[in-house]
């Protein structure tokens, strides 16, 4: 699990990365981290072919897990808790925030297997899974964050799997979320990331 530590080393690496400046015009139109996420090819549990940066981060508020559909510890409870999220955050969700999981294990993970997951734990509509090609996976695994900088630990997957990272990539804002915390703690995440408030229904 990305300890106390690992999160400071994750959040400095983010730091530094922050104020980098896109070098070309349409990098700049792209946003402030069109050179800093992997712009590769990914897959819905729908079948649906995406680019990660252009498709899925640019100009929105996100909320990334990694998970594996073969996983029986710390997935199944992620997912419902997260599933609590996005019942909370209602009609924002696919509009105003998305909510995207990622496959820690590619190799396994083709989409007909993340849409079976999401069958056999009633994922919500408008909450994407998605896998791709094991480099551009790692790729995107440690852009967001998503790595111990102890390598025995980080060469173990089922530690990857406790964290949501949160972001505004219009407005360069990012944090991190115990995907296993209060519900109401996440949604607080997300909504302090974004660039207008975010009102829940009672």
């Amino acid at each position: 699990m990305i300890n106390r530590r690992n999160l400071l080393a994750t959040g400095l690496g983010l730091a530094a990365v922050a104020g980098l400046a896109a070098q070309s015009g349409r990098a700049q139109a792209r946003g402030p981290r069109a050179d800093y996420f992997p712009n590769v090819t990914l897959t819905t549990h729908e079948g649906r072919r995406v680019r990660f940066y252009d498709d899925l981060i640019a100009g929105r508020l996100v909320a990334i897990n990694m998970m594996y559909a073969q996983c029986t510890n710390r997935c199944p409870p992620m997912t419902a808790n997260l599933k609590e999220v996005h019942r909370m955050l209602g009609e924002h969700v696919n509009r105003d925030v998305f909510m995207y999981s990622i496959t820690l294990q590619p190799h396994l993970d083709r989409p007909r297997d993340l849409a079976e997951y999401v069958r056999e734990h009633d994922v919500p509509k408008g909450w994407h899974f998605l896998t791709g090609e094991p480099q551009d996976i790692e790729a995107i695994r440690l852009s967001l964050g998503f790595y111990s900088i102890d390598p025995v630990v980080d060469a173990d997957r089922t530690q990857h799997t406790g964290m949501v990272r949160v972001g505004n990539e219009a407005l360069d804002r990012w944090c991190t979320s115990p995907s296993l915390g209060k519900p109401r703690r996440i949604v607080e995440a997300i909504q302090s990331m974004a660039a207008k408030p975010l009102p829940l229904a009672a």
